[in-house]
């Protein structure tokens, strides 16, 4: 059947829910798994491991799907998955063994192991161990046999067919251990419990790294926090004159606020990424209780239950903090705009009364003109009129004179304000 045309994302789409799939486990069984932490760009060089691993071994290099790879190298399995900001390694291998004696990891070569890339957070080994259907360990025992005594939490999981007991400790080798009793799970099932045992301790690691972060933050936060309450308290009787320096410190205290929130914004969003893939892998194990011991889910809630809210209310501070602070500035900066509005008012007022007396000066002066140019023209037709009459014309010169007064002052005042007319039209067409 001819279909239409496929999206370029259809078939990547598909498969994105087959991603990462669990390797089958049968009991008795080994497993060991490496969490480290790397920048994405190191995957090169972690598919160049495994594949050095796979050629040590004689063995093909499957090309990498997506972000994960498995192959065999007979004595154990290997697969690799690809996250955001780590990288994990788990190996698997069947078969009786000596608890946490004769692990998977131990059978890989130690020089590749300590080659990888990236720096370890979390380092564990499971044993699978085959139980009767109804077998419920002796909790002492197990402790004994398999945490050295140490205290254990742990739960039945996965609707009675199996029991999951670990400590949430790094014992001398520097590994977590996992016990599951398998007492009736598939070898599908056995290989997806194993997987959320490991995915719930790393994931708590990982959300557990803002942890660090929010203790360092929160002393400076609260200096922050004083800071914007002693501008806001001075922010209320602030005098004009002082309002620029108040606006610097606001300044200076937002780019503290935004360069802490830009450093750390991820690190938190992360953690609480990280805490939800906690709670979903141990709502996966459907928990029920064990006489006597805490559950996995119990545990969480009392360790990583606080840190994670003391993440959250850092978080929360910050952010309230950025907006408190962009509250101010907006609000200094308001005034500081309203204070020169008003300055530039009264400039602009103060320029209108200078203008109206230069106004009321160039009046006074225009009539001072006025007298003078015409006084001065006066002149010239008194000596016009005594040359007339020294010519023997019947002139009288003082009458003519007295005659002229009125006719020439008028044109003298006309001809002044014509000019000024002029003078104000240029102007104002030299402003626009």
């Amino acid at each position: 059947m001819n279909l239409p045309i496929s999206h370029p994302l259809r078939y990547e789409l598909q498969d994105e829910v087959h991603a990462r799939p669990p390797l089958p486990l049968r009991s008795p069984a080994r497993v060991s798994m490496l969490a480290l932490l790397s920048p994405p760009a190191a995957r090169e060089r972690e598919l160049a491991a495994l594949r050095a691993l796979a050629e040590r071994h004689g063995v093909a290099f499957p090309a990498a799907s997506g972000g994960h790879v498995s192959f065999d190298c007979g004595e154990f399995r290997v697969k690799w998955e690809r996250h955001t900001e780590f990288s994990r390694y788990v190996f698997l291998s069947e078969g009786p063994g000596v608890p946490f004696t004769h692990s998977a990891l131990g059978q890989v070569p130690a020089d590749w192991v300590a080659a990888l890339p990236g720096e370890l957070l979390y380092a564990a080994h499971a044993e699978v161990v085959p139980a009767a259907p109804s077998q419920i360990p002796q909790i002492d025992a197990a402790s004994a046999a398999y945490f050295d005594g140490r205290p254990v939490v742990g739960s039945v999981i996965a609707g009675g067919a199996a029991v999951a007991l670990t400590d949430f400790r790094i014992d001398a080798n520097g590994f977590s251990r996992i016990v599951l009793f398998d007492r009736g799970l598939t070898p599908p099932q056995t290989g997806r419990a194993v997987q959320a045992l490991f995915e719930v301790d790393t994931y708590r690691m990982l959300a557990l790294l803002a942890f660090p972060v929010a203790r360092e933050l929160s002393p400076r936060i609260a200096r922050d926090e004083r800071e914007l309450s002693e501008v806001a308290n001075v922010l209320v009787n602030v005098a004009e004159a002082d309002e620029p320096v108040l606006l610097d410190r606001l300044t200076t205290l937002q780019a503290h606020i935004e360069r802490h929130e830009a450093d750390n914004h991820y690190r938190f969003g992360a953690a609480a990424a990280y805490h939800e893939l906690v709670q979903r892998r141990i709502a996966q194990l459907r928990e029920e209780r064990l006489e006597g011991l805490q559950t996995l889910e119990e545990f969480m809630e009392r360790r990583l239950g606080p840190a994670m809210n003391t993440c959250a209310a850092v978080a929360a501070r910050l952010e309230s903090l950025s907006q408190r602070v962009s509250r101010a500035t907006q609000l200094l900066s308001t005034r500081i705009e309203i204070t020169r509005e008003r300055q530039n008012q009264q400039l602009l007022e103060s320029m209108d009364q200078r203008a109206a007396a230069q106004l009321r000066l160039q009046s006074t002066v225009e009539g001072l003109s006025v007298a003078a140019v015409t006084y001065y023209v006066l002149g010239i037709v008194n000596y016009l009129g005594k040359g007339l009459e020294a010519r023997g014309l019947p002139v009288d010169p003082a009458l003519i004179t007295a005659l002229a007064i009125v006719p020439i002052a008028y044109l003298v005042w006309r001809g002044l304000r014509r000019a000024r007319k002029v003078a104000a039209r240029q102007l104002n067409g030299d402003k626009k």
